[in-house]
């Protein structure tokens, strides 16, 4: 009987060291493969075997996008994740995109990545991200920590303007960095934009975006990685900004979603003698975006 119990403990503890889930279906041998043999390519067969079986579809989904990923098959993993998506239930669409954007990125398809960004900000803007919660569990590096809407909304614009840095749509990186930073500043999106405004050569624009940076006035202004990218773009500035005045970059941004971002700012950030609405209010705008 000690000796029975000894094995569960033992079972027990190997599941908790090696983060396996219990039991014998197809998707706990995934993960045994993925997580034990560091055996990827045996997982994803695990993978599609509890998928087809019905074995926690929207895990096994997941994992394997992240294990195709990590083998260079970002395409695959789209496929996969645009046929099986709906067998999964409603409130893991918002984690499946999420990956999806991911994949974009790694196969170089920033219009599709455009359009998914879009597409998370309307769910914001009609009060149907998170679930409807306002706030959500994020994990990053092993630590969870808790999202706010308006946090989450400042983070995709921020990858939407990267998104249009690399179609060299600069104007429109532009308008997007700002409008995060309205929402949520930080020193990333600031020296993002200060890069975004040096592309258009308006070097004196950049150099005011900088020292927001360089005087720590922005959150993130200590962080190394961020006072390294400082020091080099204000080196790149005192090397630019006597002999080059600025000019209008005449990219053209889509008007309808720009007009729709200038509606919905309003309401969020009216003349500075009235306070931010919070997110959460944000649902009484719905009817006000039209991405």
């Amino acid at each position: 009987m000690e000796s029975g119990s000894r094995k569960k403990r033992g079972n027990d503890l190997f599941h908790v060291i090696h983060k396996v889930p219990c039991g014998d279906g197809p998707y706990v041998r995934a993960k045994h493969a993925q997580l034990v043999e560091k055996d990827p390519e045996g997982a994803i067969v695990w993978f599609w075997k509890a998928i087809n079986a019905g074995d926690r579809v929207e895990s096994a989904l997941k994992d394997m996008a992240v294990v195709m990923k990590q083998l260079n098959r970002p395409q695959e993993a789209i496929e996969a994740i645009k046929s099986f998506r709906s067998f999964c239930p409603r409130n893991s669409q918002e984690s499946l995109d999420n990956i999806l954007i991911d994949l974009y990125k790694k196969c170089g398809k920033v219009d599709e990545q455009i359009v998914l960004l879009k597409h998370k900000l309307k769910l914001i803007y009609l009060g149907e991200a998170f679930n409807g919660r306002p706030t959500k569990t994020a994990r990053s590096h092993g630590k969870k920590f808790q999202v706010s809407v308006k946090q989450e909304t400042s983070r995709i614009l921020g990858n939407l303007a990267w998104a249009y840095m690399q179609k060299s749509n600069f104007l429109a990186a532009e308008v997007v960095y700002r409008k995060a930073q309205m929402i949520d500043p930080d020193a990333n999106k600031a020296l993002n934009l200060c890069h975004c405004l040096i592309k258009q050569t308006r070097y004196h624009d950049a150099s005011l975006v900088l020292q927001e940076v360089l005087q720590h006035k922005l959150p993130g202004s200590d962080d190394p990685k961020s006072r390294n990218r400082a020091g080099e773009l204000s080196l790149e500035l005192d090397f630019k900004l006597p002999n080059h005045p600025s000019f209008q970059d005449d990219f053209v941004f889509e008007d309808d979603f720009v007009e729709a971002l200038e509606r919905v700012m309003n309401e969020w950030a009216p003349p500075r003698t009235r306070r931010l609405p919070i997110f959460e209010e944000i649902s009484q705008f719905r009817d006000q975006l039209a991405c």
